[in-house]
């Protein structure tokens, strides 16, 4: 069974970058992709991005400028970094493993929440 754990703080200054770390446990991250989604408050999930197995990333247009996604094999983890965060950031940040095979986010992290205040 995939697990997926999100672990990052949970308060960030605006201005600053948010960073965020998914560890992997039930499967490597050396296959398939794996995605950053967010919810903010009172609105749907959003698409940030993904590392594919190969280590390139594809990123939403809409953030490309202030993310970037990264791995470290060795310790079956992935992270992500959004930079210059403004309190619209502020959401739910999930992790999760999406089969390209099957067009479907397969195993969700749990979600974590990131505030950006002040």
């Amino acid at each position: 069974q995939v697990q997926l754990q999100e672990s990052g703080p949970g308060l960030v200054k605006p201005s600053q970058t948010l960073s965020l770390t998914c560890t992997v446990s039930g499967g490597s991250i050396t296959t398939y992709y794996w995605s950053w989604i967010r919810q903010p408050p009172g609105k749907g999930l959003e698409w940030i991005g993904y590392i594919r197995y190969s280590g390139t990333t594809n990123y939403s247009p809409s953030l490309k400028s202030r993310t970037a996604i990264s791995r470290d094999a060795s310790k079956n983890q992935f992270t992500l970094q959004l930079s210059s965060v403004t309190p619209e950031d502020t959401a739910v940040y999930y992790c999760a493993r999406y089969d390209a095979n099957q067009y479907i986010l397969d195993y969700w992290g749990q979600g974590t929440q990131v505030t950006v205040s002040s």
